[in-house]
């Protein structure tokens, strides 16, 4: 204190100060509650996005964003480009502004544990969106919301066994794997190779990342293309991938869809077009448009209801007829 001069409030000043305080300090409680740096009633969301590698992550952004404005929901959004390191600055940054919730889209499943225990101890619940997180303490997050990825690469492997199913002789496949240590690349090369093992004649022959992207698709289907004179299957975990290996299979001088059997998952426009045009063969889809469920978990779990641990989307497969009939009407 800088004097030792004491002031004693009249007790009606008194009485009405302390009141003033007390409403003040049950609100202040009320918004340490929900993580919130102030409580105006709108809930203030923190979404760290993987980057925009695809057509698909391209629309998964789209509909977050849209979906939140719908909801009356404040978005603060970030880019992680592709890297951890960026999406975990991005989570510690949304605990220091306070949000009221946090979601993301992991880059990859391992690596988690530590920032996440840092929104647990502010209070701010965690949705995991697309992709899971490996880590064993379940009650760093709320839920998550997204596919299953190991369904679709077991779709596809299924699918082509039973066009494979006459075959007498060696299938020889080759795989564009997705981003390395993420849960779609693991999960659908796992489902994959759980379902072709029905055949013994179906072998991968060779299995890379493309990241994800087209420009990777191309420049390791030409590697394949190169080391492998024998390809009858292209399995690309992506639509952009797979249709970067369009690029480098007609430049070898094959017949995408024809020469080479392409299976893709993800069933975006470009994709869709591909495999109505008979260059791909099949697709798994795997919905982006995750926005509007997000929203309403994002409700939900700021006003403390349960929810479910794992929340799947409900997605379907095409084929050549199924790509022309669905595609007038397709939203991404």
């Amino acid at each position: 204190m800088r004097g030792t001069k004491r002031f004693r409030l009249a007790r009606p000043v008194a009485a009405a100060l302390g009141a003033v305080l007390l409403v003040g300090g049950l609100a202040a409680c009320g918004n340490s509650d929900t993580g919130g740096a102030a409580d105006d009633g709108k809930i203030t969301l923190g979404f760290s996005q993987v980057g925009a590698e695809s057509g698909w992550r391209t629309a998964n952004t789209t509909s977050v964003k849209e979906a939140a404005a719908a909801a009356d929901i404040e978005l603060k959004f970030d880019d992680a480009q592709q890297k951890q390191e960026n999406q975990i600055k991005a989570i510690r940054n949304f605990i220091q502004q306070k949000v009221d919730v946090i979601a993301f889209s992991p880059v990859v499943e391992s690596g988690w544990d530590t920032v996440l225990k840092e929104a647990k101890d502010a209070d701010i619940p965690v949705i995991l969106t697309d992709r899971a997180v490996d880590s064993a303490d379940k009650s760093l997050y709320k839920t998550f919301l997204g596919s299953d990825f190991v369904k679709e690469g077991r779709l596809s492997g299924e699918w082509l066994l039973e066009q494979t199913k006459s075959a007498t002789g060696p299938v020889n496949i080759v795989e564009l794997q997705g981003t390395t240590g993420s849960a779609p690349a693991n999960d659908r090369k796992k489902g994959f190779a759980e379902a072709i093992a029905a055949n013994p004649n179906l072998s991968i022959v060779a299995s890379q990342s493309g990241d994800f992207t087209r420009a990777g698709g191309k420049q390791v289907m030409e590697q394949f293309l190169k080391a492998n004179p024998k390809i009858d299957v292209l399995f690309a975990h992506n639509d952009d991938m797979g249709l970067g290996a369009l690029e480098a299979i007609t430049a070898a001088g094959k017949v995408p869809g024809k020469d080479i059997i392409i299976i893709t998952i993800d069933a975006v426009r470009d994709g869709m077009q591909a495999l109505a045009d008979g260059k791909f063969n099949f697709i798994a889809e795997c919905s982006p448009l995750l926005g509007p469920q997000l929203m309403d978990l994002a409700k939900k779990v700021h006003a403390g209801e349960e929810v479910p641990p794992r929340i799947e989307t409900e997605e379907t497969t095409f084929t050549q007829e199924q790509a022309k009939e669905a595609l007038p009407n397709r939203k991404y």
